[in-house]
């Protein structure tokens, strides 16, 4: 599957968990209400697993659709732990799904040839669900990064994918796009603001998934997920709040 494809189909499955989410949310609790928010920002992560786990693009799919009608139903209350993190819930309740979708597969008569493999059930093995949660978490960043300020992002962006431009042609560039002159001051500056600010809003993402965030949990919940080179100063600033 090329990258368009993939984009296209998290689309549609955002769209799709949108709309399941606004069919459950009557009468939800405050609490019940920012998990199954939480959830919504996580599609990504629960379809690349399932993808990974099943190796079909539409099977994994009619998945994701069933793992948000059965996570906003509540029929996975029991895998999730009293405190902790997020994402154990969430890779919990799609071993959970995978299991129950493979169970029924093996009950099925069997279509396959002879000499087909079947898919990998093994949780975890197809992909690891945490370089998923990792990738969801970056891509979740970027977009909160642009929605907050376009010119740190499209600085930042651009700084990511030519790391060896030299400020100057790389104020020329960010002139034309963001339509207003930019000096290779303005973007020595714009970049190092701009990786604060990514950095704080990578973190308050982290936090928002931890039951009860405080700085041994935040410091643990990056270095499990390779993103504390990401936050060390903005872990310290938020420290520093509290």
């Amino acid at each position: 599957m090329d990258q368009a494809e993939m984009e296209e189909r998290l689309s549609r499955i955002a769209t799709l968990w949108t709309v399941v989410y606004r069919a459950h949310k009557e009468g939800a609790d405050a609490v019940v209400a920012a998990r199954n928010r939480l959830m919504l920002r996580y599609h990504g992560a629960a379809y690349r697993y399932l993808l990974g786990a099943v190796r079909d693009p539409d099977a994994a799919g009619d998945l994701c659709q069933e793992f948000a009608v059965r996570f906003l139903r509540g029929d996975f209350r029991r895998a999730a732990p009293d405190r902790g993190r997020f994402r154990d819930y969430i890779k919990i309740a799609l071993v959970n799904l995978v299991n129950d979708h493979h169970r029924a597969r093996q009950a099925a008569p069997k279509a396959l040839a002879p000499d087909a493999a079947e898919p990998n059930a093994s949780a975890g093995e197809a992909e690891d669900f945490e370089a998923g949660w990792r990738a969801e978490l970056l891509e979740q960043t970027w977009k909160a990064l642009a929605a907050e300020n376009p010119t740190f992002h499209a600085t930042l962006r651009l700084r990511a994918v030519d790391p060896d431009l030299p400020s100057g042609d790389m104020a020329e560039r960010l002139g034309r796009q963001l339509g207003r002159p930019m000096t290779a001051e303005n973007v020595r500056k714009t970049i190092q603001r701009a990786h604060s600010k990514f950095a704080d809003l990578m973190l308050e993402l982290v936090a928002e998934s931890l039951d009860e965030p405080t700085h041994e949990s935040l410091e643990e919940e990056l270095k499990a997920l390779d993103l504390l080179r990401y936050c060390r100063s903005a872990l310290m600033r938020w420290s520093a709040k509290d």
